[in-house]
């Protein structure tokens, strides 16, 4: 499984972050960073998918 990010659709809100810090996080300029873009454990899995399903802007999807 594959986190995607569509930068250009990001808008900063952080709350994918708050769903999934342990796989991303936004740095000091309202960036997403990814800690993982592949992912296979199951926990992690449920983390990523949470985290795309609250972004407003749709900017994350798991491939």
């Amino acid at each position: 499984m594959r986190i995607v990010l569509d930068r250009p659709r990001c808008e900063g809100h952080g709350l994918c972050e708050e769903a999934a810090p342990q796989l991303m996080h936004l740095d000091d300029e309202g960036e997403l960073v990814l800690h993982r873009e592949e992912i296979d454990e199951a926990d992690a899995a449920a983390a990523a998918n949470a985290a795309a399903r609250v972004c407003p802007v749709a900017a994350l999807r798991i491939a």
